[in-house]
């Protein structure tokens, strides 16, 4: 296993009102794993506008609230973990951009799953996966089921496309394969086009010459680890979700930065984050 860490701090969100501790399972775990720190944070958002007093009753319940939370969430990482060191902040602002800014200076941010639908997804003011992945400037893990950790042998599943971004999370799926002593399965997806003056068989020999191309050298670098590499042919997010059915997480490219609302995010990604059965590690172009 590679000794190569990295010191910056994992963030991860904390809900008062939701369950968290899956979510700070898996950021301990990675914190432990990399011998990162470790930063709790709870974001109160304010009242309904610029001009209502911060310090109502209700605002401070929400704070109260979430110092309550914060100081459980510590202790209970200090129970599952001694030696990964803690930070707890309660900031105030929108929690979307409060720890989007946050991924400036981080290694990466956890975050929970509220399995919202789409529907509810783009009118909750609780929901984070979306505008965060799409906002974030360094990995983002939305944590809404467990890792398939009795999955023998255990592993991990990387999309791969070409893309810059893919690229990204291609190094990042190795690194953290490599720190878990886990296989890789790197995937490319080809999605027959109704209408194209190419072949299927030509298509999927252009992507099996891409992927091939992608993982190479790799296998250098990170010898411990064992990699399986294929074209597999349907819907990507359908593709990757089955192949990650039984995994400890997929890991997939995000295109594109978020725009004004932070909605902006990739259809493969915003579809993973709706159906995988695992984790899912965003990882933005660098």
């Amino acid at each position: 296993m590679s000794s190569n860490v990295d010191g910056r701090q994992i963030v991860v969100g904390i809900d008062p009102v939701k369950d968290w501790h899956l979510a700070l399972a898996w950021a301990v775990d990675e914190a432990r794993r990399r011998r990162s720190t470790l930063r709790l944070v709870v974001v109160v958002p304010p009242q309904h506008d610029a001009q209502h007093v911060d310090d109502t009753p209700h605002q401070m319940e929400l704070e109260r609230a979430g110092a309550d939370a914060l100081a459980a969430a510590d202790a209970w990482s200090h129970a599952r973990w001694p030696d990964v060191a803690t930070t707890a902040s309660l900031l105030g602002g929108r929690p979307g951009p409060a720890l989007a800014h946050l991924s400036k200076n981080a290694r990466m941010v956890v975050l929970g799953s509220r399995h919202l639908n789409r529907a509810e997804e783009f009118l909750s003011a609780g929901s984070l996966a979306v505008p965060v992945a799409a906002q974030a400037h360094c990995p983002v893990v939305v944590v809404g089921d467990a890792e398939h950790r009795t999955q023998e042998p255990q592993y991990l599943v990387v999309g791969v496309d070409g893309s810059e971004s893919s690229k990204e999370a291609l190094t990042f799926a190795f690194e953290e394969a490599d720190l878990r002593g886990c296989a890789l399965r790197a995937l490319a997806v080809w999605q027959p086009q109704v209408f194209s003056l190419r072949r299927g068989d030509e298509h999927l020999q252009a992507e099996r010459r891409l992927l091939s191309e992608t993982v190479a050298g790799w296998a250098e670098k990170y010898p411990d680890v064992r990699l399986h590499h294929e074209v597999l042919t349907g819907s990507p997010v359908e593709v990757l979700a089955d192949a990650a059915e039984h995994a400890l997480a997929v890991v997939v490219g995000r295109r594109g930065q978020g725009g004004y609302s932070g909605m902006r995010v990739g259809s493969v990604v915003h579809g993973l984050l709706h159906r995988a059965h695992c984790p899912v590690i965003t990882v933005p172009a660098a």
